[in-house]
């Protein structure tokens, strides 16, 4: 892509309105802006990467056996009224009459739906376990939205729901979304901590909050310092085999982690001083059991091999993409801009023309431009007639991982500059040779 014909509408100060970090950059960096409070359009680089964490997000949840269909955003009220949480949810649900005095919701949540559209087809224990998963808009009314994408009133959600003839089943597909949860947010280049949540107006008696570590985070935290060196699992991970999951998420809630809700000082104190965390996270991940609190009043019933009918067993499974997008930001930026994690950057790779319209510099930048996109890798092209140091400073504002800068004095001598937008790495090169280690990288 050349920036010359792109959308991507750079601001060089810091609008007033942003409280954080991912707010800041975010609308610097041209990627998304405000229509309403709590309400954003995404603009095309914001979208590439929100496009990119949906994109893990999903293949996560594949493997994991869920499987993907799309609910609406406008639900019956009646469906709320059959579980009886329409009265009960509050003031953040957005509730509205159609032209003939129906009374609907814009979804916050889609337990009720996923319920109905459940017992309208599947009526034996033959049929289960199943996990069915939509990424779908959600509506909250948050009395006070703030933090850009952190917290705001619209936001894109994928919330998966289990199904199981018993609490044992339903165990089990648990652990396969806590397991597939610690594979998606480490192919992000997060280290999410599980820890055990508060269930609030979802329900049951069992639930994990996935939380990443940030300075800037909207809770307090605590946790044992191991948490930060325990590696995800593997690709090779089986997601059937109940007892090789049941250790994996033993090791993963085997040490002290909790929210500020949770916290127990004096449990806390019991860890050894140096391996005490007190610290900010942000919450990215969200997994509930609820076991038949709608299957029952919802009459979502399967027979089981003895012929008798029973509620089905339910969890619910949440991760925000959009929120996801700034959490990211908050993980990963310096004074300079964001620094992408390369699974979910908007390019792979930008190309500096350090002095457009000079007849080498214009060539090579052309070749490579050309030679990279032949090749598959992601490519933005600074083609614009700028000086170097406005083009410096919007490569490492938006944050694309490898830069590439062409410019006269390296092309005398044949070379062209890399650099590593996350730690500041700089190497001088020949250009087949730049071609090739992105390639190589697959950016």
């Amino acid at each position: 892509m050349r920036l010359s014909r792109y959308f991507m509408p750079i601001l060089r100060e810091t609008p007033k309105e942003a409280e954080v970090v991912s707010h800041r950059l975010m609308l610097r960096a041209g990627m998304l802006r405000q229509e309403a409070a709590g309400i954003y359009a995404f603009l095309p680089l914001g979208l590439r990467v929100l496009n990119k964490v949906c994109a893990i997000v999903r293949e996560e949840q594949n493997r994991a056996g869920a499987i993907e269909l799309l609910m609406p955003t406008i639900q019956s009220a009646d469906l709320w009224r059959e579980s009886g949480r329409y009265d009960d949810y509050g003031k953040e649900m957005l509730r509205i009459r159609d032209r003939h005095d129906r009374e609907m919701v814009y979804g916050p949540t889609n337990e009720e739906m996923i319920t109905e559209i459940f017992r309208a087809y599947v009526r034996s224990y033959k049929d289960l376990p199943l996990n069915l998963y939509h990424i779908q808009w959600k509506f909250r009314d948050e009395v006070r939205p703030r933090f850009g994408l952190m917290r705001g009133r619209e936001f894109l959600m994928k919330d998966a729901y289990s199904f199981d003839v018993d609490k044992e089943g339903a165990r089990h597909s648990y652990n396969r979304m806590f397991v597939a949860y610690l594979r998606t947010f480490a192919r992000m280049g997060l280290q999410a901590i599980p820890m055990v949540a508060d269930t609030g107006p979802i329900g049951g008696d069992m639930s994990h909050e996935f939380i990443i570590l940030a300075a800037t985070g909207e809770s307090e935290v605590f946790c044992h310092r191991d948490y930060l060196d325990l590696a995800p699992p593997g690709e090779d991970v089986d997601f059937d085999d109940a007892a090789a999951l049941q250790g994996i998420v033993d090791t993963w809630t085997g040490l002290y982690a909790a929210t500020s809700d949770k916290h127990d000082p004096a449990a806390f104190d019991r860890i050894p001083p140096a391996k005490q965390v007190a610290a900010r996270g942000i919450e990215v991940g969200h997994i509930f059991y609820f076991g038949t609190k709608y299957s029952e009043p919802m009459k979502a019933v399967v027979s089981g091999p003895d012929g008798v009918e029973r509620p089905v067993h339910m969890g619910s499974y949440g991760i925000g993409p959009s929120r996801l997008v700034a959490a990211i930001i908050e993980a990963f930026h310096d004074e300079a801009g964001i620094k992408w994690p390369e699974s979910v950057a908007p390019f792979g790779a930008i190309i500096l023309n350090l002095k457009q319209g000079d007849a080498a510099t214009d060539r090579v930048s052309e070749q490579i431009y050309r030679a990279l996109s032949a090749k598959g890798v992601e490519v933005l092209y600074h083609d614009l007639d700028e000086r170097p140091g406005a083009k410096f400073a919007t490569a490492d504002l938006i944050g694309i991982p490898h830069q590439i800068m062409v410019g006269p004095r390296a092309l005398a001598e044949g070379k062209v500059e890399w650099k590593r937008r996350a730690d500041g790495a700089r190497e001088l090169m020949p250009p087949e040779e730049a071609v090739a280690r992105l390639v190589q990288q697959r950016c």
